[in-house]
């Protein structure tokens, strides 16, 4: 089973979503409206109807390069 995450911070449109992480642990990039919205691990965990869950937190947002 693959583990998630939930995401917290961000875009509106993204935050408090679940989304799957592999590997766990490292930094999450996601394609999102021109860019990546970038998310770190951090220690906290939520526990979830998808299981216990890594929570992300939103750092940054970089441009897709044209």
């Amino acid at each position: 089973m693959a583990s998630k995450a939930r995401l917290e911070g961000g875009p509106d449109d993204l935050r408090g979503q679940v989304v799957p992480i592999t590997p766990p642990g490292q930094e999450l990039k996601i394609p999102h409206r021109g860019g990546y919205e970038h998310f770190k691990a951090t220690t906290r965990h939520e526990d979830a109807p998808e299981g216990r869950l890594t929570v992300y937190e939103w750092w940054e947002r970089t441009e897709i390069a044209e």
